[in-house]
């Protein structure tokens, strides 16, 4: 019996994009906490 592995890629994207987005909004957050300047967005 094969095994058979289905993707929802489109969700997959979103996941991927969603924690890259979430890593950077962390960093600003830490940057703005700390009393540093965010030059760019």
């Amino acid at each position: 019996m094969p095994l058979r592995i289905n993707h929802n890629i489109a969700a997959m994207n979103s996941h991927r994009n969603l924690m890259k987005n979430t890593e950077v909004q962390n960093k600003n957050l830490e940057r703005l906490s700390s009393g540093l300047k965010i030059n760019r967005g």
